[in-house]
């Protein structure tokens, strides 16, 4: 199960009882703020949840929020009616602001969390390259791409065998595609399979063996760009291989 799988129902929660509590801590105040504050305040709980939660949670917090400020803060207080043309408007205003706040902090957080991903992919890349460049033996970086993957991927663990195509292991393809063949039967996966999954180190155009993965069975595959970095970091240790002039399995 994904992380925002597991974050999905308290982000939801979160996101609609969050302006409810705020709703009802303004309400002692709302005689003396006005509905504008209110609604601003609300709106910053709405971001809040957005940014802090999951996308599912930055609607509903959006129409919780609205809903509340109707229900607590305007006339007829305790009714879900709005009695005047301003608080309509401020209303309705607070459900579309909610709504595409909520969604710009989504599009941020993802943003954030991608340029942080790249970051960390792009310090992997230099740290074989640099180990190359320093002399490192090919077994050095066929360990630093080892250990790289066990990260990357979120595997329990990570062997490299030389030399061996043994058994029928689903692969982990060059373009990040995970299949299992037999004969004429193709299998493609989208999570994890159970045992190890298999991804072959070339270098040269010469097969010099393969990465075992030991994944956790049944966990969602990382995003398809996460699988071709792994992708790229194997195949710099391929080079290494094939730089060193070792021995190949044709």
């Amino acid at each position: 199960m994904s992380g925002y799988r597991l974050r999905d129902p308290a982000a939801l929660l979160a996101g609609l009882v969050a302006p409810l509590l705020v709703a009802l801590a303004l309400v002692p105040l709302r005689t003396e703020v006005s509905a504008t504050n209110e609604a601003l305040i609300m709106v910053v709980v709405v971001v809040a949840v957005a940014a802090l939660g999951t996308p599912a949670a930055g609607a509903p917090a959006a129409l919780s929020a609205a809903a509340w400020f109707d229900f607590f803060l305007t006339r007829p207080y305790g009714q879900f009616a709005v009695d005047n043309g301003e608080e309509i408007q401020t209303a309705v205003l607070l459900l579309v602001v909610g709504l595409i706040v909520s969604q710009l902090a989504v599009r941020v957080r993802r943003l954030r969390t991608v340029v942080v991903a790249d970051t960390a992919h792009l310090t992997s890349f230099r740290g074989s390259a640099r180990l190359a460049e320093q002399g490192g033996s090919p077994e050095e970086v066929v360990e630093y791409v080892r250990r790289e993957l066990v990260g990357l991927l979120g595997l329990r663990g990570c062997r490299f065998e030389y030399g061996n195509l043994m058994g029928h292991l689903p692969r982990l393809e060059h373009d990040g595609g995970l299949w299992l063949r037999r004969g004429d039967r193709i299998t493609e996966y989208a999570e994890w399979p159970d045992g190890e999954t298999e991804l072959r180190v070339i270098g040269g155009g010469h097969y010099y063996g393969r990465f075992l993965l030991d994944p956790i069975p049944g966990r969602p595959l990382p995003p398809e760009e996460v699988r071709q970095v792994a992708v790229a970091l194997v195949a710099q240790a391929g080079a290494a291989l094939d730089t060193a002039g070792l021995s190949h399995q044709g």
